[in-house]
This record gives structure tokens, sequence and C-alpha cells, in this order.
């Protein structure tokens, strides 16, 4: 939902924005940018807050990504800045990207985008993607206001669809020192997009499909890496194993290379975890909570609702037998003044066929409420919350 209360259902392609009618759901019509900035593709996930729209546009021409944002009640994206790729032969595959309160973090992974397989009909091996290993991981960290990079560091490989939040982190004067991403980490391979073919998702009970954190690694020689910070992750094995909670250290200080490292064992939420939210008060702030869908095993898919604790590593989960969980949405109270007061909704595709929607309390993660509907619910990957009072912003 934008700033001025419009609600928009958004894809990787620029065409296919949609701006629908929330109390209806009747398409209003196609979602058209008035400005010139163009672009084919853009971030499935933009940064929306009540006065303004942040958004990343690859260019598969010349390998990089243009910075715009956008102000509430308007269709005209400004031209912040550009990063130009280190990597290539094209831009790094950006589902989705996160911002703190004065700069916007840009990743570049080796999973990345196919001019060729985007103009062809038929199925690639990887979809519309490529995957490119040796031309290395970046993450690229601008300034608002400025549009300048301040920061362009190697990090280890790595896939992910979503983050999760970032912030600065400062030091004792109150300079920011570097930043902290946090994301819903796949594992430095192609596996996620093997695992999520229908064929797979369709296969029977009792097969543990859902790609594992603990196991999956790659074969990746590390020895030209030999000042990135390696994965650590609590409970995994020794084999280069990624952990479903990924956090990024950049450091503004001009060093070449960033961190990766686990930030929470991964045990605590089945090692699998994806599709997070988190209060949105606190988006590009210094958070402790996140809402997500997790595992427990054998699955495959996610099926569990889990609430995790990145301060004291830890994780509470929602579980009901043969159910699949959408993205939990978290919802403060109003006046709230705690982090994790208010309650987490997820629409569920139950075991029977029928759907719901089940809210859980956001502290103790327990159920609280639940309303049936009269059909069935398919899976529905992402959820928002729309206020009543949205059009008196």
């Amino acid at each position: 939902m934008l700033g001025d209360g419009r609600v928009l259902c958004l894809t990787e392609t620029i065409k296919g924005s949609i701006q629908v009618d929330p109390d209806t759901l009747d398409t209003v019509g196609k979602f058209q940018y008035t400005d010139k900035l163009g672009g084919l593709i853009h971030s499935a996930h933009p940064i929306v807050n009540d006065t303004e729209f942040w958004t990343l546009i690859p260019d598969l021409i010349r390998p990089g990504y243009t910075v715009a944002r956008m102000d509430a009640g308007s269709n005209e994206r400004q031209f912040v800045g550009r990063v130009d790729c280190r990597g290539g032969p094209a831009p790094g595959w950006v589902h989705s990207f996160p911002v703190t309160e004065h700069y916007v973090v840009v990743p570049e992974m080796p999973l990345r985008y196919c001019a060729k397989n985007l103009l062809r009909a038929e199925p690639t091996p990887l979809y519309k993607f490529e995957w490119h290993l040796e031309s290395g991981s970046y993450m690229h960290v601008m300034c608002k206001a400025s549009g300048k990079i301040v920061a362009s560091v190697e990090v280890p490989p790595f896939v992910t669809f979503h983050f999760i939040n970032a912030y600065e982190e400062k030091d004792e004067e109150g300079r920011v020192t570097a930043i902290i991403a946090d994301c819903c980490e796949h594992n430095a391979n192609t596996s996620i997009l093997d695992k999520l073919r229908l064929h797979n998702l369709r296969s029977s009970t009792g097969q543990d499909v859902l790609p594992d954190a603990r196991y999956t690694h790659t074969n990746h020689d590390y020895s030209r890496h030999s000042n990135l910070l390696r994965c650590t992750c609590t409970g995994a094995d020794d084999r280069g194993s990624r952990c479903r909670v990924g956090r990024f250290r950049i450091p503004l200080d001009g060093s070449p290379f960033g961190e990766l490292e686990t930030a929470l064992d991964p045990e605590q939420h089945g090692r699998g975890m994806d599709m997070c939210s988190i209060n949105p008060a606190y988006v590009g702030k210094e958070y402790r909570y996140a809402y997500a869908c997790g595992a427990r095993r054998p699955c495959n898919f996610p099926n569990t609702l889990t609430k995790v604790d990145l301060v004291e590593g830890t994780a509470k989960n929602w579980y009901e037998e043969g159910s699949v969980p959408s993205e939990p949405f978290f919802v403060p109270r109003p006046g709230a003044v705690e982090e994790d007061d208010g309650v987490a909704i997820s629409m569920v595709s139950a075991k029977d066929g029928s759907g719901y929607a089940v809210v859980l309390d956001g502290k103790t993660f327990e159920e609280i409420a639940r309303a049936k509907f009269p059909y069935g619910l398919p899976y529905g990957l992402h959820c928002c919350w729309v206020p009543r009072n949205r059009n008196s912003k």
C-alpha cells in the first residue's frame, strides 16, 4: 500500500503493476509511472512508508541499478543515483533490498538476470536467470540524500529472495561505522529454484523436500576470498552450509570486504525460513523481532509460523498439522510502545482444503483468534495489511 492509500499488486516486470480497489478487490487498472526513467523490470518489493517509495531498476544493457524514489500521491519516480555492477555479465537479481534511515543497500548476488532468457517464451534451466559464481557477490551502500556510493564491498556468495531489515551501526560518538542488513538466505547456490518446482512441491507427505540450511552447501573455492568472513552456523555441519538468517555487516571505512554471518541458529525455526515481516515502525532501524514462515520437518513447503528474537537468538513457532500458512504480517497495536506489542496475521490453507486467517499474539505468539472462510485459500506467498483509515493519511 502506498502512503496515499492506493493499493498496488506488483511483480518484477514494470508493466505488470496493477492498482486494485482495497474494498472490493476490483481491478482499477494498470499502474503506470509518468517519468522517463524507463526500465523493463524493478524490485518486486519497494520500500514504502507514509511519505515516499524507494525502488531499484536493474539496467540490463549497462549492468547496474538505478536507485529511485517517488513521493506519496505521485506516479513520477525521481532519479537518486546509479550503482554500476562490479561483477557480470548482468545485474544480480534484486527481488528485494533493504534501506536504513540514511542509506539504500543495493545487493549484487551471483544469481544474475539473463536478457536472452527474459525474452524467450520457452522454459530455461534457471528461469530468467543464470548462475555466475565466478562473478563475485557484492553489497553497495548509497546515501539517500546525495546519491553517492559510500561503500562497495565484496561478500561471500549468497542467494536471497527477501531481505528482512537493515540499520545503521554507530560508534560511541554517534558516527555511522557500518550497515547491518539481514536476509532470509538460501545457500550459495541455485538449489532453492529447483526445490520450488511444482513436482517437488507436490511430493508426497514424509519427503523432506524443502531446502535444508543444514545440509545444502556449495563447492565454491574461497581461496580468493581470504579476507572474507565465512558464514558460521551453530549446529550446522562443516561443509560450507548457509544458515537461513544471514546477517551482513558492511563497513563504511573504505574496507574492501564485508562480513556475512549467522544471526540465529537455524534449528530454532526448522532450518528453513522466508516470507519475513517486522513491525513497520522499525523499518531501517535497529530491531529485535521478525515474523516469518518456518519449517517442521519433514516437509515439502514452509509449514509453520515463527517469531524470531535476534537478540536472544531464539524463536517461537506456531504449527497446525497439514496447514500451509502464508507470510505473517505484523500489525502493531495502536499506541504501542514495545516492538512486539501487536498481532501477527497469516492466511492459511488448511489440511481439509478450507481456508482461515489466524491471529497470533505478537508477544507470546499464542493463537488468540481464527476467522474461517466459506471457501478454500490458494497459497498466496505474501500478505499485507490495509488499515480502515488509509484515506485519512
